[in-house]
């Protein structure tokens, strides 16, 4: 039998309206010890997360992450979340139901005097009888305990929006009918979204020419089209402006700097709905673009890392409490460095977080361990396929230092046989990986006398030439290109 766990930020609001024992307060979800099932990991628990709001980095998001994290089953997830914040993403899933729509509205038209239509799904439950199956068909594409929908009547009618419904906002004569659907809910099994069919042939890059930082140079870029070539794959550079042309493709390999609330992910999400093979794929995006997602991944994995506390603006004090000064704050998206900064006291620890919550709710703060140089181990399909060091630099403690006018200065490197790293530092980077799928990463670590930690994994690692490439050389290349090649064919049943 499931543990349910119904995560609400008004639980007073609540209070006599649901099970007694299952409900409890966001903060205390993402702050306390996570759930354990009767095997002592996350399965068999169930997260229905109730907050107002799902926006990026929110209370609501969070908590979707967290549950993630833990091996909770939990609606909505944090790809529904993201497919559902823009019409752009999840326009590309409506054609379907629009179409169900049609024939529906066909039968209930003749008796409106109306254009446009709301209907509040609870749970795939609705007031309407003959938008039943449409309702739980929304639900089943778009899970998430209750939805608004809006249908328009321009020639046809249409899915206008779908949006996240707060049920603690939702109009008062629509509680009675969410409350009802939520006790049927929890009594329900949890059915699998349906999987998507195989497609055809051809890659595209993506990749921005204008990208200061960019995850592959001119060089490695030719050097990928030229391997793709050897292996009969026609590879083409694409832009963002190129984004309608994206079907034409049969793969899709993003050599840009990604972000969840960018069109980078968009790229990702529209590949995979058109079943392409892609990487960095949504669910990499997702996992690792966020670095509270993989503090709580890791350690509920046993991975081992440096002492690691996700923070909010109420439990500030346990900082200081756990971790010694000097500590590292953490935006939970950046990249290249970006984002992260060391507070060597009380009074530069406040100027930090003051600055840092005003872009997320959560923060991240860790140890700091100095190393003169980090491990990055590059991971393509559960495997190593370089290592590499890279060093601190010069004067600074990030291997990256970001100057005021956006220029960016690197330490050196360098790039060792497989054979030659160290097998522990090896091992701890697969376990880090293997957490997150089997697409290309790349794992930081550090090594010190107290053994390997994990800093982070990184969905989009660089790889530019005279640089990772330095012991494979084309074989690096030939390596990427070939997995794609793989996974093409067993999608044509080759």
């Amino acid at each position: 039998m499931a543990t349910h766990i119904l995560v609400v930020d008004q639980p007073e609001f609540w209070t006599g309206k649901l099970p007694e024992g299952g409900v409890v307060a966001s903060r205390e979800y993402l702050t306390g010890l996570p759930k354990r099932g009767k095997n002592g990991d996350g399965r068999g628990v169930r997260v229905i997360n109730m907050c107002r709001g799902y926006r990026y980095l929110s209370t609501g998001y969070y908590t979707s992450l967290l549950a993630e994290a833990r091996g909770h089953r939990v609606i909505p997830s944090v790809r529904t979340i993201q497919d559902l914040s823009r019409k752009s993403i999840y326009g590309l899933e409506t054609e379907d139901l629009d179409a169900l729509l049609q024939k529906r509205m066909a039968k209930i038209a003749p008796g409106l005097t109306v254009t446009a239509l709301e209907l509040y799904i609870h749970f795939g439950h609705c007031r309407m009888p003959p938008l039943g199956d449409l309702a739980r068909q929304i639900f089943e594409t778009f899970p998430v305990p209750c939805l608004k929908v809006e249908f328009k009547l321009q020639g046809k009618w249409r899915i206008a929006s779908i949006k996240p419904q707060a049920p603690a906002l939702m109009p008062e004569d629509e509680l009675p009918h969410f409350l009802e659907a939520v006790h049927g809910y929890m009594a329900s099994r949890w059915q699998p979204k349906r999987a998507s069919q195989p497609p055809r042939y051809d890659l595209a890059i993506l990749r921005d020419p204008t990208e200061k930082m960019p995850p592959s140079d001119e060089m490695a870029l030719k050097r990928f089209i030229k391997a793709g070539k050897g292996l009969g794959i026609e590879v083409e550079l694409i832009d963002r402006s190129d984004y309608a042309r994206l079907a034409e493709f049969d793969a899709l390999f993003i050599r840009e700097t990604t972000a969840i609330d960018h069109h980078t992910y968009r790229f990702a999400k529209k590949a995979q709905s058109e079943d392409m093979v892609v990487m960095d794929d949504p669910d990499s995006i997702l996992k690792c673009t966020n670095k509270v997602f993989l503090a709580e991944l890791l350690a509920a994995n046993k991975v081992p890392t440096p002492r690691t506390l996700i923070v909010h603006k109420h439990n500030l004090e346990t900082i200081e409490a756990q971790i010694p000064y000097p500590v590292v704050l953490k935006i939970p998206d950046g990249a290249f460095s970006r984002g992260v900064f060391k507070a060597e006291n009380r009074i530069q620890l406040n100027e930090i977080v003051a600055k840092l919550f005003k872009e997320s709710d959560l923060i991240l703060a860790q140890e700091y361990l100095y190393t003169p140089f980090d491990w990055r181990v590059g991971v393509l399909n559960r495997q190593p396929i370089y290592v590499s060091k890279y060093l601190m630099t010069r004067g600074h403690w990030q291997i990256y230092e970001h100057g005021p006018g956006g220029q960016a200065k690197s330490g050196g490197f360098e790039t060792i046989a497989l054979e030659d790293a160290p097998p522990e530092v090896v091992k701890v980077a697969l376990a880090a990986a293997n957490l997150i799928g089997d697409g290309l990463y790349g794992v930081d670590l550090k090594q010190s006398a107290r053994g390997v930690v994990v800093i982070e994994v990184n969905d989009n690692p660089s790889i530019d030439s005279g640089v990772e490439d330095v012991v494979a050389k084309e074989g690096l290349y030939k390596a990427i290109m070939g997995e794609f090649l793989r996974r093409l064919e067993l999608r044509h049943g080759r």
